[in-house]
C-alpha cells in the first residue's frame, strides 16, 4: 500500500467512527505516551504533506521529566516528523469525545529513520532476523499492581469496592477467581477498553502478590505485540483511575512482597515455510534453538539496562520470590531465567523471565530478540540445562544494580554497530541523569537509620 492509500484508508476509518479529535503518539525511553492531540480535520489535513512535527527532544526527556542534550539531541531542539501506522490505530475509550489515536514512526527531514527512536529499535532488531530469512513471534505476560486512592490522592494496598481491608481477597491465594471478580466492574472495563482499542489481550490472572494481577498479550508478530503492550499499559491505568485505583508497573512494589515480572515468550519462524526453526518433524530441539538460548546467556547481562531499566527493578531480582538471578535454562522450570515449556515443535519456545515490567515494551523485546539472534548467527552452544531449583546457584549471574548495568552496556561493542551511536548514546545518556536524580533523593533507609545515629 502506498503512502497516499494508507492516508485515505486512515481518513475513511476516521470518517466512519465519527472521530473527533486525533492523538498521535510515539513512546519515549521510559515507555511513556509522547506526541499531540489534534482536532481530526487538522489531522488528516496534516497527513499529506507528511506534517506532524515534533522536537527531537523528545527523546530526551527523563523519567522524573528532565532533559539530556548531547552531540543528538541539541539546544535546537530539530523537528521530526510522526507517520501514523494505519495498522496501529484504535479509540481511546476514555475521552468524552470520540477521539482516535495512532501510534506513530518517526523520520528525520531528510526522510531517514530516527534511529532512537524506540518503535525503531525495535523494527531494525526484526529486521536484522528478516536478513536471515527469519521471523520471531513473541508473547508478552506482564504483572502489575492495584492500588487504592486515598484522600490525599497517595496510594495505598487496593481493597475490593466492597470496602473491606487487608490483603486483596479471602483466599489470598495465586490464581484466585475470587480476586479477579472482586475487582469485576474495573476488569469489566478493562475488557471494553481492549476492544475499543484493538487491543489484542488474551487472559488476566490474579498473581501471588499483594493486588497483584497479570494480562497476557497474544502471541503474534513483535511489533504489533509490542504495540499492543504499551497501550495496554496506559489503558490499564486509566481504567484504574476511574475506578479509584492505581495501576503500576514498577518492578518492585512492596520491598517484602513479590515483584512485577514480564515475561517474554520467542520462537522463531522460517518465512519461507513459516515453520518454527526451534524444533525439528521428530519434535526434538534444533541447533538454531539451542544457540538461541546460549545468545541468551551470554548476552542478557550485556542487555540488562533494557530488561532491568531503574534502580528499584533490581529490589525485585535480588528478592528471590519467583524472580530468577540467573541466565541458567531449564524445561518446565520456573526457577531460571530462561524457561522451556513443554509442547510441540509449532509450541517450542523458550521464556525470558528475567525482564520487570517497568520496561519499555520496545526495547525490552528488542533487547531479548537481539540477545537471540547473536547466539544463532554465532553457532552458541548453551550450558546444561537445570533440572533441579536455580535459585542457589551462583553460576550465570546478572548484574545486582544499574550501575553494572549501565557499564556493561556501554562496553558492549556490538549493539552500537546494530543498533547505532545515536541510539545507545542517547539511552545511556537518560539513564545516567535517572541516575544521578535518585541519587540525590533521601531513601526511608537513610533517614531510618542514619539520621539520628550516626
Amino acid at each position: 500500500m502506498t503512502p497516499a492509500q494508507e492516508n485515505k484508508t486512515i481518513e475513511q476509518w476516521l470518517n466512519d467512527k465519527g472521530v473527533v479529535d486525533v492523538e498521535v503518539i510515539v513512546s519515549d525511553f521510559a515507555g511513556i505516551s509522547r506526541g499531540k492531540k489534534l482536532p481530526v480535520r487538522k489531522f488528516i489535513n496534516s497527513l499529506d504533506p507528511n506534517d506532524l512535527r515534533m522536537p527531537d527532544a523528545m527523546f530526551g526527556i527523563t523519567v522524573d521529566c528532565d532533559f539530556i542534550g548531547n552531540e543528538f539531541i541539541t539546544e535546537l531542539e530539530t523537528d521530526v516528523y510522526m507517520i501514523p501506522d494505519p495498522n496501529s490505530g484504535g479509540l481511546l475509550p476514555w475521552c468524552s469525545n470520540p477521539t482516535a489515536y495512532f501510534i506513530c514512526d518517526v523520520i528525520r527531514q531528510d526522510g531517514t529513520p530516527l534511529d532512537m527512536s524506540p518503535r525503531q529499535v525495535l523494527k531494525n532488531v526484526i529486521q536484522l532476523f528478516a536478513n536471515k530469512g527469519w521471523q520471531p513471534i513473541i508473547a508478552p505476560e506482564f504483572e502489575f499492581t492495584l492500588f487504592t486512592k486515598e484522600d490525599d490522592d497517595k496510594p495505598t494496598v487496593a481493597q475490593p469496592p466492597r470496602g473491606r481491608s487487608g490483603r486483596l481477597t479471602t483466599d489470598k491465594g495465586v490464581l484466585s477467581v475470587d480476586g479477579i471478580s472482586e475487582f469485576g466492574p474495573l476488569f469489566d472495563d478493562v475488557q471494553r477498553y481492549c476492544e475499543s482499542m484493538n487491543l489484542p489481550v488474551e487472559a488476566l490472572i490474579q498473581e501471588a502478590g499483594v493486588g497483584q494481577f497479570e494480562f497476557n498479550v497474544e502471541h503474534g508478530m513483535p511489533l504489533t505485540v509490542a504495540d499492543t503492550a504499551f497501550q495496554f499499559k496506559r489503558m490499564m491505568k486509566w481504567a484504574a483511575i476511574e475506578h479509584d485505583h492505581y495501576a503500576s508497573f514498577m518492578a518492585k512494589p512492596y520491598p517484602d512482597d513479590f515483584g512485577n515480572a514480564m515475561h517474554i515468550h520467542q520462537s522463531v519462524v522460517d518465512i519461507e515455510t513459516g515453520l518454527n526453526v526451534f524444533a525439528d518433524e521428530d519434535n526434538e530441539d534444533t541447533p538454531l534453538f539451542h544457540s538461541y538460548i546460549a545468545g541468551l546467556q551470554k548476552y542478557t547481562s550485556s542487555a540488562m539496562l533494557f530488561f532491568a531499566p531503574y534502580s528499584n527493578s533490581y529490589l525485585r531480582l535480588a528478592a528471590s520470590l519467583s524472580s530468577p538471578v540467573n541466565t541458567h535454562w531449564g524445561r518446565e522450570n520456573r526457577s531460571v531465567g530462561l524457561r522451556v515449556p513443554a509442547g510441540g515443535r509449532e509450541a517450542r519456545r523458550v521464556e525470558n523471565r528475567i525482564l520487570g515490567s517497568d520496561v519499555n515494551p520496545y526495547l525490552a523485546i528488542a533487547g531479548s530478540l537481539l540477545c537471540g539472534y547473536l547466539g544463532m548467527v554465532e553457532g552458541l552452544k548453551p550450558s546444561e540445562p537445570v533440572t533441579t531449583s536455580a535459585y542457589g546457584l551462583t553460576t550465570n549471574s546478572l548484574p545486582q544494580h544499574i550501575y553494572a548495568s549501565v557499564e556493561a552496556l556501554e562496553n558492549w561493542a556490538e549493539i552500537r554497530e546494530l543498533l547505532g551511536e545515536e541510539f545507545i548514546t542517547t539511552y545511556l545518556d537518560v539513564k545516567k541523569a535517572e541516575m544521578k536524580a535518585r541519587a540525590q533523593v533521601l531513601s526511608p533507609w537513610d533517614t531510618e537509620y542514619l539520621l539520628t545515629n550516626v
